[in-house]
């Protein structure tokens, strides 16, 4: 019978793994090669006013709902009983967080040193009342492993914002062809997302429900709103101290350096949370589970970031063009934040399947105030070099061993962890001599990053190609 439960749980998560992985590929594919055609089309300038408007979203975004959709997929009875209480707390929270950005953006952009992003804080924010619409749909598709659906309604969205982005940005709308083109793709994604998931917004409240929910999600909504200000802060920085253009050019390092979370976390967070709390009461197989994740993500995170960071320039310089080659200054480091990005994700959801949203609110706090510390001193020290310096040494020295502490407290070994770290990581230093040797040998340039890449990779590949019988026992 232990046997069976197994393989009911390992079924419906390979599966929801491959989908999961087919979305994010195509996502992030159809987004870089988006990012390319819009980095010849706009300016930094350009890039930085939207990366305001980002930031007050992300903001919004991160406390919206409350934390309590999440308590969908971890609910231990029918999760539909709780859905209208949900549905009705997320869409108020919402109405009232877009009020508070539509009179507040003035201010807000102002604060971010850019006045001209007010209008377009305004319009972009839109997609915070269709995230409140759409969020107990969304979990109970995360519930059930249909990842088959996020796909589609993924693909929607991706169709619509590249389509409308790059036909405004053409015709001369600047930012405003960023805002524009995300907020069609949202509008048409959540309609394909109610439809396929049989599940349109029914408002309701139940006020013992609604109590319950909010005792488990008012910590995670904290925790999400320190996770906002620890991923934007930097941009508030840099914005402020070294101006929009500085901005535009970190917030572009950023983005590549944010492949490996965008991408591999992304395929393996909306099924990990899931899967995680399927066995939560069994620490044995909750720490198998854990380590194979592990494995899992190190595979392709620790090669990727390899590349970002070792050969910085003349990827920047490849795929966007010589006027972006400052940029490479910071992705150089924000690759190893990217790194320790995607373990700490994994370990954000591990935590939060044992119910230890009051734990994850502390971490995030600690990584929060650490920046706030270190990333003002790294920016007039070291233009965008020093914030991402600064980035990268907090997530090393202070949040890594933090997090590393609270999975020791809940029972894991970290001989066990390290057991899933070892092949990737070894492959990882063979591989940075080959891509060193390399860059010693050639000068900056598309050959450099061709030639080091593949040098690199068939390096890699001896150590990690016996773990993909690893990979077949999650499924």
């Amino acid at each position: 019978m232990a046997h069976r439960a197994v393989q009911e749980t390992r079924g419906p998560v390979r599966k929801a793994l491959s989908f999961s992985a087919l979305n994010t590929v195509l996502a992030k594919l159809g987004s870089f090669l988006t990012g390319v055609v819009l980095a010849r089309l706009l300016v930094p300038e350009d890039f930085g006013v939207f990366a305001v408007a980002l930031v007050v979203l992300t903001a919004v975004l991160s406390m919206n709902e409350l934390g309590v959709s999440l308590a969908l997929v971890r609910w231990p009875g029918d999760p539909r009983r709780i859905a209208p209480t949900v549905t009705t707390i997320s869409i108020g929270s919402s109405v009232l967080l877009y009020a508070v950005c539509w009179f507040g953006a003035p201010a807000f952009a102002e604060a971010l040193g850019a006045p001209a992003a007010t209008g377009l804080v305004r319009l972009l924010c839109v997609a915070v009342l269709i995230d409140g619409v759409t969020a107990a749909p969304a979990q109970l598709v995360n519930r059930e492993f249909r990842q088959g659906v996020r796909l589609l309604s993924d693909v929607a969205n991706l169709v619509v914002t590249t389509g409308v982005t790059v036909s405004l940005a053409a015709t001369g709308h600047g930012a405003w062809s960023l805002g524009w083109g995300q907020l069609a793709g949202n509008v048409l994604s959540a309609l394909v997302l109610c439809r396929l998931a049989a599940m349109w917004p029914r408002p309701g409240f139940d006020r013992r429900q609604a109590a319950d929910l909010l005792r488990f999600g008012l910590p995670l909504a904290g925790a999400s709103v320190l996770v906002f200000a620890m991923l934007n802060v930097d941009y508030v920085v840099t914005g402020r101290v070294l101006g929009a253009v500085a901005l535009g050019l970190y917030l572009q390092a950023f983005n590549l350096a944010s492949w490996p979370v965008n991408v591999f976390s992304a395929i393996v967070r909306r099924v990990s949370l899931a899967a995680f709390a399927r066995v939560q009461d069994d620490p044995a197989r909750r720490q198998e589970t854990l380590a194979r994740m592990t494995t899992l993500l190190a595979v392709p995170t620790l090669f990727v970031c390899l590349v970002l960071g070792l050969l910085a320039l003349p990827l920047i310089t490849t795929v966007y063009g010589g006027a972006w080659a400052a940029a490479a200054a910071a992705l150089q480091f924000l690759a190893v934040l990217g790194a320790v990005r995607v373990f700490c994700e994994l370990c954000y959801d591990f935590l939060v399947a044992l119910g230890l949203s009051r734990l994850t609110l502390w971490l995030q706090g600690l990584w929060l105030a650490a920046l706030v510390v270190a990333l003002p001193v790294g920016a007039v020290t070291g233009d965008i070099r020093g914030v991402a310096v600064a980035h990268a040494a907090v997530a090393v020295f202070v949040v890594l061993p933090a997090y590393l502490f609270a999975l020791v407290r809940t029972g894991v070994s970290l001989r066990v962890l390290g057991s899933a770290l070892a092949k990737p990581a070894a492959g990882t230093v063979v591989a940075a001599m080959v891509v060193v040797g390399l860059r010693l040998a050639l000068p900056p340039s598309p050959l450099l990053l061709v030639l080091a890449g593949v040098l690199g990779a068939l390096a890699y590949l001896p150590f990690v190609w016996p773990l993909r019988a690893e990979f077949r026992r999650l499924g």
